[in-house]
C-alpha cells in the first residue's frame, strides 16, 4: 500500500504536459495559443508547418464576424492569396469544441479541405462542432492575450471588393510574425 501511495504521489508531483505553444504577433498585440498534439497530431503539425516556414508572417486576418470568429492567415498584406501545402484530414471528432478563445481550422464545405486558414472564436460556437456531419477541427486554444481578441472584435468590418467578401476589417489586422515559443517557457512573451 505504501508503495502505491508512493507511486501516485510521485505522479501528482510530474509537471503537466503542455503542447507545443505559439505566438501570434499582430498589430493589435500579442497571442499565446497552446497547441493540442494529441487530440489533433495532424493538424497541429499542418499549422506548425505554415509556422516553421515564416508563411503566416506579415499576413492577414482578413474576416471578422463580432461575436463569432475573426480567421486569418490565407492572404498577404496586399490581400494575394497565400500558397498552401495539401489539406489536412479533418480531425473535428477529437473531443475539443469551438469555444471562446479557441484555435481550429478554417475550410471549405469539404470536410478534408483545412489547408492554412485558421479561425480563433470570439464566442462558444458549439454549432462548429462535429456532430452527424465532420465539423471544423479545434487543435488549440489562447492562453495569453484574450484583451488582444477584444481589440480585434471592435475594428468595423465592411466589404472588399478584392477579396469579394463581406466581414473584412476595414483597419487591417496583421499577423506580423508567428513563431514555437520553447517548451519549457513559463514567463510573457516579450514585448514588441
Amino acid at each position: 500500500m505504501k508503495a502505491i501511495l508512493w507511486l501516485l504521489g510521485t505522479l501528482l508531483a510530474l509537471p503537466v504536459l503542455a503542447g507545443p505553444r505559439v505566438e501570434l504577433v499582430t498589430n493589435m498585440g500579442r497571442l499565446e495559443v497552446e497547441l493540442d498534439e494529441v487530440a489533433a497530431p495532424r493538424t497541429v503539425a499542418n499549422f506548425l508547418r505554415y509556422v516553421d516556414d515564416g508563411s503566416y508572417n506579415n499576413s492577414l486576418f482578413h474576416r471578422l464576424i463580432p461575436g463569432f470568429v475573426v480567421q486569418g492567415g490565407g492572404y498577404g498584406t496586399d490581400f494575394s492569396p497565400l500558397p498552401t501545402y495539401e489539406p489536412v484530414a479533418n480531425e473535428s471528432a477529437n473531443g475539443l469544441s469551438n469555444l471562446s478563445g479557441t484555435i481550429a481550422m478554417a475550410r471549405t464545405q469539404a470536410p478534408d479541405s483545412a489547408t492554412r486558414q485558421f479561425y480563433i472564436n470570439l464566442k462558444d460556437n458549439t454549432a462548429l462542432d462535429a456532430g452527424s456531419q465532420p465539423g471544423y477541427t479545434v487543435f488549440g486554444k489562447v492562453i495569453r492575450g484574450e484583451e488582444v481578441l477584444g481589440k480585434m472584435a471592435a475594428v468595423p468590418t465592411g466589404m472588399n471588393l478584392q477579396l469579394r467578401a463581406r466581414d473584412v476589417p476595414q483597419q487591417p489586422i496583421i499577423l506580423l510574425e508567428v513563431r514555437r515559443l520553447a517548451d519549457d517557457a513559463g514567463e510573457p512573451p516579450s514585448e514588441p
